[in-house]
């Protein structure tokens, strides 16, 4: 069994970071407030799992004012995109497996 989850990647165990992901690899990039209304989640809580996945390179933060209003959207890296579909292949593996 440890050969079909070793490709699982623990970035993304999290079902917020999952979410995250999952909204932007079918969309150039959402803002916060998209995230955090499709996800239902706090402030706090989708800010700390954005900051994990910021860390790990697949993600990055725009920062930016809109008038005088302060806007925080994110992207998808490439390594993010790659990672995401090695994940989403390995869970998938793991399902046909089972």
């Amino acid at each position: 069994m440890k050969n079909i989850i070793q490709n699982i990647n623990k970035a993304f165990d999290h079902r917020i970071r999952l979410g995250i992901m999952s909204i932007l690899m079918v969309n150039e990039s959402a803002d916060f407030g998209t995230l955090k209304e499709l996800l239902g989640t706090t402030d706090g809580n989708l800010a700390s799992h954005a900051k994990a996945l910021e860390v790990e390179n697949y993600i990055v933060v725009e920062k930016q004012f809109i008038g005088r209003k302060p806007n925080t959207s994110y992207k998808a890296t490439k390594s993010g995109r790659e990672a995401f579909e090695a994940h989403i292949d390995a869970i998938e593996k793991l399902i046909r497996k089972s």
